[in-house]
């Protein structure tokens, strides 16, 4: 098993429980962390044998880009859209 971690990912959105945080918005910084099994990629050299992280990032940047009240919904929602596109993934964390 291997890490993927993608660090400070920064983004300007529109979350929060209160109108009026999703009318000003906000910048938010996110980290992501997933377990997966890396041996593969690492014998082969080759990006179709792992997990790309610019489609990581791209995956956060579509959850980032709707209004979410919680926090801990924008967190979740990013955990089941990568969940559910790399069923190999083991564990996914966001920070």
């Amino acid at each position: 098993m291997g890490l993927i971690s993608l660090e400070g990912m920064e983004f300007f959105a529109y979350h929060g429980y209160y109108d009026e945080e999703q009318k000003i918005g906000n910048k938010y910084s996110i980290d992501l962390t997933i377990t997966t099994d890396l041996s593969k990629a690492g014998n082969t050299d080759k990006l179709s044998n792992t997990i790309s992280y610019e489609e990581l990032y791209d995956q956060v940047k579509s959850v980032m880009l709707q209004k979410h009240r919680l926090l801990e919904h924008v967190a979740q929602q990013i955990i089941e859209r990568i969940q559910s596109s790399y069923p190999e993934i083991v564990d996914v964390k966001v920070a």
